[in-house]
């Protein structure tokens, strides 16, 4: 008997399945793109439970006669591409022929299509691969296509699944990254029969990003438009102060297809080079146009990664064009927009920030604390490269210097503040000494939970966030009205604030809670999870703090300098950073040769 053996079509249909189908997300994306294909002008997504229990996506496209319904669920049979020319330049969003019969291989799956109204529609039923059932029956044009139980046949893949919550929050993001480069179809969501997200047929790509991204960017979007080398780039990218703590609501496209790609997302980044804070990411989309000989989607099964035939010139039309975007004059009304073909005239696209409280202007006594003047040109750096202070020479824990007793000599660049002591020339940096003291005062809140200073908003600010981060947020409610955040529920995934801690009190409520959502959903936030209130707590923090390039007054420094005596930890801020960087006087008389 021979050790090698042909397997049964059901188990390779399994193990095709394992690579195609990760989670129920993946059997969304793959019926939609189906859906879209097929001309579709409607797409409807039902879920339950998360997609354990039913997903359920219908179209009004070109459905399909009863021989190709049945040849559709064998492995690699397709109406994308017929001859081998056609793999290298694949113009649709699937063309394997490996989605459906994967699909039905781990899971009770119905196939209901209809080529035409004169047609009868043909209804098929297969459960765990084996075609159970053929027959007529009534039905719109168009394609029905149901996964029941998924993964009921392959238990140990079923147990892997997230909490419900956790698993539609990826089907709502995968509806949402297609939705988005689909502007003319209307796409709908349910979740165990009610209504999650309806995003009407939209005139323009701006439309579209708008109502997936949140209509508070409307005013705070580039437009980005370029070509060259025969490849074109457009889209929108919000502004550098508009930003968020990860590149989730960042959306790449090439010929209509979401992707994930480092590459192009360094590429854009490096459009805004000096302007984005590190560890930030903008948002928008970027819609890349590429002859499809020159872009390879064949790479991995789940089809989000691609190789490009040009590498280096995609890369440098991304950044060349988002760099671009903000070098043109921002106006109120009047802007440079993608081209005509890609995106309709908005108008009243830009608009001013609103005007800044003016600070009040430096006093006399300030005057030999603060230099506004910057000097006329950078000192050069002597060979080698700036020499960092030794290792030895930052503060240990036990010999904790007293802030208070340091005398001040002034900002840099309005970042860091420059601090002698009796032996030691300091820098501190500003944003990340006073995010610590509001983190330790935020903590020392919750951990004293009858004392909060809380400031009731007089005009309740409302929020609209995607699936996870409303599902993400609303579990968190009860921690964060413990520190002072009221919050919740208005309809849907909106929410409305009613008060803020004292400390916070200055900030705005929606960028606050909107980057705590997305903290809370990144890291699968689960009430009492110790280490899910610490990154709540530091997102609060870093938005409580002052920031860099602002000016502060003598006693603003004063202040601060004592508040940090005061600090558990006043050495670093809560992402780890460090407050504090000393050059002993020693060290700076070596480095001048005034001592051997």
């Amino acid at each position: 008997m021979t050790r090698i053996r042909v397997l049964p079509e059901i188990l390779s249909n399994k193990i095709a399945a394992g690579e195609v189908v990760e989670r129920p997300a993946s059997v969304v994306k793959e019926l939609v793109e189906n859906a879209i294909d097929a001309q579709s002008t409607r797409i409807t997504v039902e879920i339950s439970q998360g997609g354990r229990s039913r997903i359920r996506v219908a179209d009004n496209g070109a459905g399909m006669t009863r021989d190709d319904a049945l040849l559709a669920l064998e492995r690699y049979a397709t109406s994308k591409i017929y001859e081998d020319p056609d793999l290298y330049a694949i113009s649709t969003l699937g063309f394997r022929g490996e989605a459906l019969p994967s699909i039905a291989a781990v899971s009770k799956f119905t196939l209901i299509t209809c080529e035409g109204s004169d047609n009868p529609a043909t209804r098929i039923f297969v459960e765990g691969g084996r075609i159970k059932n053929v027959d007529e029956t009534g039905a719109p044009p168009g394609t029905v296509i149901s996964a029941d139980q998924l993964f009921f046949n392959t238990p140990a893949r079923r147990k892997f699944l997230k909490t419900v919550n956790t698993e539609m929050g990826h089907i709502a993001d995968a509806v949402s990254a297609i939705a988005l480069a689909w502007e003319n179809i209307q796409f709908r969501l349910f979740h165990n029969e009610r209504g999650i997200k309806n995003w009407a047929a939209a005139e323009s790509s701006f439309d579209r990003i708008v109502d997936v991204l949140g209509p508070e960017l409307r005013y705070s979007l580039y437009p980005v438009a370029a070509e060259g080398q025969g490849f074109a780039v457009s889209g929108w990218v919000s502004d550098p102060e508009v930003t968020r703590s990860t590149a989730q609501k960042l959306y790449i496209y090439i010929n209509g297809r979401f992707i994930r790609d480092r590459g192009i997302t360094y590429a854009l980044l490096d459009g805004y080079k000096g302007r984005l804070m590190k560890g930030r990411f903008p948002m928008g989309a970027l819609f890349l146009q590429i002859p499809p000989e020159e872009v390879d989607v064949n790479v991995h099964p789940t089809k989000h990664e691609v190789r490009f035939a040009r590498q280096k010139e995609v890369y440098e039309l991304v950044r060349a064009a988002v760099a671009a975007a903000f070098s043109r004059p921002r106006q109120n009304s009047a802007h440079v927009a993608p081209p005509a073909s890609e995106v309709r005239e908005t108008p009243g696209l830009w608009q001013e920030p609103a005007p800044q409280p003016n600070k009040p202007a430096p006093r006399p006594e300030d005057a030999a604390v603060f230099s506004r003047t910057p000097p006329a040109r950078p000192l050069p750096e002597p060979k080698g490269g700036p020499e960092p202070p030794p290792q030895s020479s930052q503060p240990l824990l036990r010999e904790r210097p007293c802030f208070r007793s340091m005398r001040i000599i002034g900002q840099f660049r309005n970042t860091y503040i420059i601090c002698e002591t009796e032996n030691a020339l300091c820098l501190i940096d500003q944003h990340a000494a006073h995010e610590r003291i509001v983190y330790e005062k935020l903590v020392n809140q919750r951990n004293q939970a009858n004392i909060h200073p809380v400031q009731t908003l007089a005009v309740p600010e409302t929020i609209e966030l995607n699936y996870r981060e409303g599902a993400a947020i609303h579990e968190l409610i009860p921690e964060l009205e413990s520190i002072g955040i009221t919050l919740g529920p208005f309809g849907g995934n909106t929410f409305v604030v009613k008060s803020l801690p004292a400390v916070l009190a200055d900030k705005s409520a929606v960028p606050l809670v909107t980057e705590l959502a997305e903290t809370a959903a990144e890291a699968g936030y689960t009430p009492g999870v110790e280490e899910g209130i610490h990154a709540c707590l530091t997102v609060m923090a870093c938005h409580g703090a002052i920031r860099a390039n602002q000016a502060l007054s003598g006693e603003e420094i004063r202040a601060l300098l004592e508040q940090l005596d005061q600090c558990d930890n006043p050495y670093n801020c809560p992402h780890g950073r460090p407050t504090l960087v000393q050059w002993p006087l020693n060290s700076l008389e070596k480095r001048f040769h005034r001592v051997v």
